[in-house]
């Protein structure tokens, strides 16, 4: 082979080397964008599936919005605990209660978009305290009371929204966290009242009936 030959085979691998790499390259590129596409394609995903995952719970339609003198009576609540409906002038303050108030007075805490835990009175002290501890979680536009005419263990509402559970454990409390989530401030045709002075009322003989932001 002569010095022409040579030096031609020799382009010809450089060339070859050359389109190798370029080809390379283009791969790479390609896998890169591939990549990204599927991370930003899994980042809505997730997004998506985050902002719109139905909480638990069951809907009822709220049959009235009417304001009633205490005492008066009404036809029945379409759900147990009622989730909306006939109610009191006033809201209860928010803040977790070892008593009962009014179906009436707390629907009102619904209609300004609260969320209201209701437990059995016979319910286990184990669980009623870790039901009170996410109340004291959110603290805000959170009232807790023992019901004796629920038809379940526990009942967590909001306004037309009513999710039912024999027991609180890790599972249970993470729904009831995406209820709380979903409904507090959100919930109710009337949202976005200031809401002062949650606190802890078991066994205080001075217990707060009225809200006096919640009033009208």
């Amino acid at each position: 082979m002569n010095e022409y030959e040579l030096k031609k085979e020799q382009r010809e691998k450089e060339a070859q080397t050359q389109q190798a790499k370029i080809k390379m390259r283009k791969i790479g590129r390609a896998v890169i964008y591939f990549v990204v596409l599927v991370l930003v394609g899994f980042g809505i995903y997730k997004l998506m599936t985050r902002n719109y995952t139905t909480p638990p719970g069951q809907f009822y339609e709220a049959q009235s919005r009417e304001h009633i003198d205490v005492g008066v009576t009404h036809p029945a609540y379409n759900s147990n605990p009622p989730s909306g409906g006939w109610h009191y002038g006033a809201a209860a303050q928010t803040g977790i209660y070892d008593k009962e108030l009014p179906d009436e007075q707390i629907i009102h805490n619904l209609e300004h978009g609260h969320i209201w835990f209701a437990y059995k009175p016979d319910l286990a002290t184990e669980q009623i305290e870790a039901l009170a501890n996410i109340a004291k979680d959110y603290s805000s536009r959170i009232i807790m009371t023992s019901r004796a005419t629920n038809d379940s263990p526990i009942a967590v509402v909001a306004w037309e929204h009513v999710y039912k559970l024999d027991k609180l454990d890790q599972s249970s409390e993470s729904q009831i966290r995406s209820f709380v989530n979903a409904y507090r401030n959100i919930a109710g045709p009337e949202r976005n009242i200031p809401d002062s002075g949650f606190g802890d009322f078991r066994g205080k003989t001075n217990l707060p009936s009225v809200s006096p932001s919640h009033v009208d």
